[in-house]
C-alpha cells in the first residue's frame, strides 16, 4: 500500500492546511512541464491529496489503508487508471509554468511607462522649510512631434487587426493535462489596442523617446534620511500615451556639525565658564535657523544638565508643530588661576562649596 503521507512528506497528524501546503510545494517540484520534473512522481503526489485533502476518504485511508470501505482503491471510481487533479488549488503552479492566472484577473499593463528611483542630499537646514529641487533625468518622455500617440501628425490609428482593439490575444498551451488558455498581450499592438496608419518618424511608433529632463520637485519641510517620496506619473512616459510611471525619491539628511537629530527633536551640546555655572547667568547658542538664542542658566548647575527648549526642533512631517531642542550644558573648569582666583577657591573649599 502506498504511503500517502510520506509521499507528501507530512506526518499523519498533520492539520488540512499543512496538506495542501505540502501538496502545493511538491506539485510545484515535480511537475512534468518544469525542468527536473517526474510525471510518475507527480501523479502520486496528486493521487495522495485527492485522498488525504478529503476528509472522509483520509479516514476511510487511515483505518482500511484504501478511500473506501471493503478495499475499492479511489482510482477506480472513474476514470480507468487515471488520477484527478484539483485545478484551483494548481492555478498558481500553472500560472508560475504556463504564465497565466486564475480568471478575472485581468491583464498587465506592459506599456505603463517604468517607475523611477533615485536618491538626493539634503542638509539639515533645508528640512525646516518646504524647498524646491531641480533634478535632471535621462528617461523615455513624450515624443513631442506626435503628442504620444506613435503616429504622424495628422494619421489616423488604427484598431489592431489581431486583437480586435482588445490589446490582448488567447493562446493554447499543450500539457500533458490537456490544453489550457490564457490571454496574453498582444504582440501586433503590444497591448494598447491599436496601430498607427503611419508611424511617427521621430519615435517610430513608440509615442515616447529618450531624453534629458530637468523636472523640479518639492520636498517638504520635516522629511528625514531613508524617507521616500512619491511623485504620481513623473516617471517614464508609458507608450502611445499610455499611463506614465512614478517617481520615488529617496532622501538623504547630511549630518551636521552641531546638532544632532533624532526624529523631530535636536541635540546639541555647549560649554559654559565655571563662574557662570556658579553664580548663574545666560548663556548665548546658536539655532540651526542662524539666530541667536539666550537660555537661562541656574546658580549651582551641575555639568551635564540638559535643558529643553520648546518648538525649536524639526517641523513635524505628518503634522504641526515641531520638535524640541536638548542643550547639554558642560562646565568649562578653568586650567589656570591666578593667585586671587585661587584664594577665593580655598575660601570656598573650607565652607564645603
Amino acid at each position: 500500500m502506498k504511503d500517502y503521507y510520506q509521499i507528501l512528506g507530512i506526518s499523519r497528524e498533520a492539520s488540512q492546511e499543512e496538506v495542501k501546503k505540502a501538496y502545493r510545494k511538491m506539485a510545484h517540484k515535480y511537475h512534468p512541464d518544469k525542468e527536473g520534473g517526474d510525471e510518475q512522481k507527480f501523479k502520486e503526489i496528486n493521487e495522495a491529496y485527492q485522498v488525504l485533502s478529503n476528509s472522509q476518504k483520509r479516514s476511510n485511508y487511515d483505518r482500511f489503508g484504501t478511500d473506501q470501505p471493503g478495499g475499492f482503491n479511489w482510482q477506480e471510481q472513474g476514470n480507468q487508471g487515471g488520477f484527478n487533479v484539483d485545478f484551483e488549488d494548481l492555478g498558481d503552479i500553472f500560472g508560475d509554468l504556463f504564465g497565466f492566472g486564475r480568471q478575472g484577473q485581468g491583464k498587465k499593463n506592459v506599456n505603463k511607462g517604468k517607475d523611477i528611483t533615485i536618491d538626493i542630499e539634503i542638509s539639515l537646514e533645508e528640512t525646516l522649510k518646504e524647498i524646491k529641487k531641480e533634478i535632471s533625468l535621462y528617461k523615455l518622455s513624450v515624443c513631442k512631434r506626435c503628442s504620444g500617440t506613435g503616429g504622424e501628425p495628422g494619421t489616423s490609428l488604427n484598431e489592431c487587426f489581431s486583437c480586435g482593439g482588445t490589446g490582448e490575444v488567447q493562446q493554447i498551451k499543450q500539457t500533458f493535462l490537456g490544453s489550457y488558455t490564457k490571454k496574453a498581450v498582444c504582440p501586433q499592438c503590444n497591448g494598447v489596442g491599436k496601430n498607427p496608419k503611419v508611424p511617427c518618424n521621430v519615435c517610430r511608433g513608440e509615442g515616447r523617446i529618450k531624453e534629458e529632463n530637468r523636472i523640479i520637485i518639492t520636498i517638504p519641510s520635516g522629511v528625514d534620511t531613508n524617507q521616500v517620496l512619491k511623485f504620481v506619473k513623473m516617471g517614464e512616459a508609458g507608450r502611445r500615451g499610455l499611463a506614465s510611471g512614478n517617481l520615488y525619491v529617496r532622501v538623504y539628511v547630511k549630518k551636521h556639525s552641531f546638532f544632532e537629530r533624532e526624529g523631530d527633536n535636536l541635540f546639541a551640546g555647549i560649554s559654559i565658564p565655571y563662574s557662570t555655572a556658579i553664580l548663574g547667568g545666560e548663556v548665548e547658542i546658536a539655532t540651526l535657523e542662524k539666530t541667536k538664542l539666550f537660555l537661562k542658566v541656574s546658580p549651582g548647575t551641575e555639568s551635564g544638565k540638559v535643558l529643553k527648549i520648546t518648538e525649536k526642533g524639526i517641523p513635524r512631517f505628518s503634522g504641526r508643530g515641531r520638535g524640541d531642542l536638548y542643550v547639554q550644558l558642560n562646565i568649562n573648569s578653568p586650567k589656570k588661576v591666578t593667585k586671587e582666583q585661587k584664594k577665593i577657591l580655598e575660601e570656598m573649599k573650607k565652607n564645603g562649596l
